[in-house]
């Protein structure tokens, strides 16, 4: 009996110690005694603290910290502007322990998590790591949150980026702006934004009409970040078929419209460039038809109303500090009197000997254009002077899918208001009907009492004073250098006798062929194959109408 019961209790003993050790570590763990269970605890509680989504910005690796930015980012707490606002200007520190962060602002230092005064030791800190991938995380997150809270500039601007850079992340903080009340232009720009964002990968899963209706917005938007958006969605093989064909057609569409901004744009630095041409071929029309002189100094007078306007500017700079962005509105006149001065000087002392010898005064003028390259080198130097444009001048503005910069189209209306000015000269005074009778029949006028010497000097006054306003204008589209007027010359001379010596509405009509012209042919054939062509259209042109395209008429003229 007693050997029965022993081997019972052995039994006993051998299935307890068997269940123990088949037990689990978390069930041992439930089924020890409370003593056992109440450990002490960890030396450092910031190491073994369970993570956060401020966690990563003390990570040595950059997809962690961006990761983390993410996560805070969806925060729309006073906390999480704040660290990431310390982050971009780099006053964010992490702990060596690897959890602590800190705001250092002046000499305080705050808790990030917490906002709480902190004073950590400066030498258990360093400054949380930034590359490429962090800035942009940041910058997608801090345009998420200037949607909301941003002014209206900087809500239109952070569409506009996370248009460019979808994040499927920030799809809540779109709706939510969509859903506050703003304005009409920052509503196009939203729903460019959602439809990028919902066509990127890793949005969330969307209906195929939801797809669609995202396809559509992006079509009627255009642009090459709309198109760059579809074509990334067209590729991907688990979006629906009926949507990545919609988003191929899309593409043909932007194709389509892209290629028509892109000839208006063409057209419009074709007007540009005409319209510096009419500057410039406007005192060269004027010379050429009243007098008959074949001007090659025309383009130094250009160059000398560029100089002209770097003096003022210079002048004005060190005298009025604060009128700087007057300086086009005083160079302007100034460089007319100066070239118009420059312009009978050259009339009286060389020109009046030369009259009806058009070689002698093309060789004249021609040596006399070295000259005044050689006297500005000797004063100003060789190399280019900087004549800055003004502020009203700066910039550009978006129109449709093409890009107006300012000092161009400034430029335009400049040259339409010269020509306007002049044709009142000529057609409503006196030295104006003087003018036109001397171009078209000068013995007629000279018999008639006209002084035609005074008529040439004025008139030659004239043509060079247009040309230093052309200069003024040229300073602010190209370099300003001694050799600036060789640049203009030959092109100048061209527009002269394509449009029609003497004629205002000649010179306009082929300035503006010829600048939009060269500009349509240059992104087909090249700059120089362009330009070719279309100096032998032009030569055919005279050759089946040598006088142009708006021949002046006179019996003087026309014998």
């Amino acid at each position: 009996m007693r050997d029965i019961q022993w081997r019972h209790t052995l039994a006993a003993i051998i299935l307890t110690a068997s269940g123990c050790m088949a037990v689990s570590p978390a069930r041992a763990q439930t089924d020890a005694p409370p003593a056992i269970q109440q450990a002490d605890p960890p030396a450092n509680p910031a190491v073994t603290s369970p993570p956060d989504a401020y966690s990563g910005l003390a990570s040595t690796h950059f997809d962690a910290i961006a990761a983390s930015i993410a996560q805070i980012g969806s925060q729309d707490t006073a906390q999480a502007h704040d660290t990431l606002k310390a982050l971009a200007a780099h006053h964010l520190f992490a702990g060596t322990d690897g959890h602590a962060l800190y705001i250092h602002d002046g000499d305080d230092w705050r808790d990030a998590r917490t906002g709480a005064p902190a004073s950590p030791d400066p030498d258990q800190v360093h400054p949380v790591r930034v590359n490429n991938r962090v800035r942009s995380a940041l910058a997608e997150v801090q345009a998420g949150q200037a949607l909301v809270t941003g002014t209206p500039a900087q809500r239109l601007a952070a569409a506009s980026r996370l248009a460019e850079h979808p994040d499927p992340s920030l799809l809540p903080l779109v709706d939510h702006a969509l859903d506050t009340p703003h304005d009409t232009g920052l509503d196009a720009a939203l729903k460019r934004a959602k439809a990028a964002i919902m066509l990127s990968p890793g949005a969330p899963a969307s209906t195929p009409a939801t797809l669609l209706t995202a396809v559509d917005s992006l079509r009627s938007q255009g642009g090459l970040t709309s198109r760059a958006v579809l074509a990334r969605f067209a590729s991907d093989d688990a979006a629906p078929v009926q949507a990545r064909d919609a988003a191929r057609h899309a593409m043909v569409s932007i194709d389509r419209r892209e290629k028509i901004w892109a000839l208006g744009q063409q057209a419009f630095y074709g007007l540009s460039l005409g319209s510096v041409l009419l500057l410039v071929a406007m005192g060269l029309a004027i010379t050429f038809g009243v007098m008959g002189v074949i001007n090659m100094a025309h383009g130094e007078l250009v160059m000398l109303g560029a100089y002209t306007t770097y003096l003022v500017q210079k002048g004005l700079l060190a005298v009025a500090p604060g009128l700087s962005g007057f300086t086009l509105v005083l160079a302007a006149p100034t460089a007319f009197l100066v070239c118009a001065a420059i312009g009978i000087l050259i009339e009286r002392s060389l020109i009046r000997f030369l009259y009806g010898r058009p070689l002698e005064t093309l060789l004249a003028t021609w040596g006399l254009s070295l000259i005044i390259q050689q006297a500005v080198r000797s004063v100003f130097g060789s190399t280019n002077v900087a004549v800055s444009t003004p502020g009203w001048l700066s910039g550009a503005f978006q129109l449709g899918g093409m890009t107006i910069t300012m000092n161009r189209l400034v430029i335009m209306l400049f040259a339409a208001a010269v020509m306007v000015a002049l044709m009142l000269v000529l057609r409503r005074t006196a030295l104006g009907l003087e003018m036109r009778a001397v171009t078209q029949n000068r013995r007629m006028a000279t018999l008639m009492g006209i002084r035609t010497a005074r008529v040439d000097a004025l008139t030659f006054a004239l043509g060079s004073g247009v040309a230093g306003l052309a200069g003024v204008a040229v300073s602010q589209i190209d370099n300003v250098s001694p050799n600036l007027g060789q640049g203009y010359i030959i092109d100048s001379f061209l527009v002269v006798v394509f449009g029609g010596v003497g004629n205002l509405w000649g010179t306009l009509a082929a300035a503006m062929t010829l600048g939009i012209g060269g500009k349509t042919l240059e992104p087909l054939l090249g700059a120089v194959s362009g330009k070719i062509l279309l100096l032998v259209l032009v030569i055919l042109f005279i050759q089946r109408c040598p006088r142009g395209m708006f021949p002046l008429r006179g019996r003087g003229v026309e014998s």
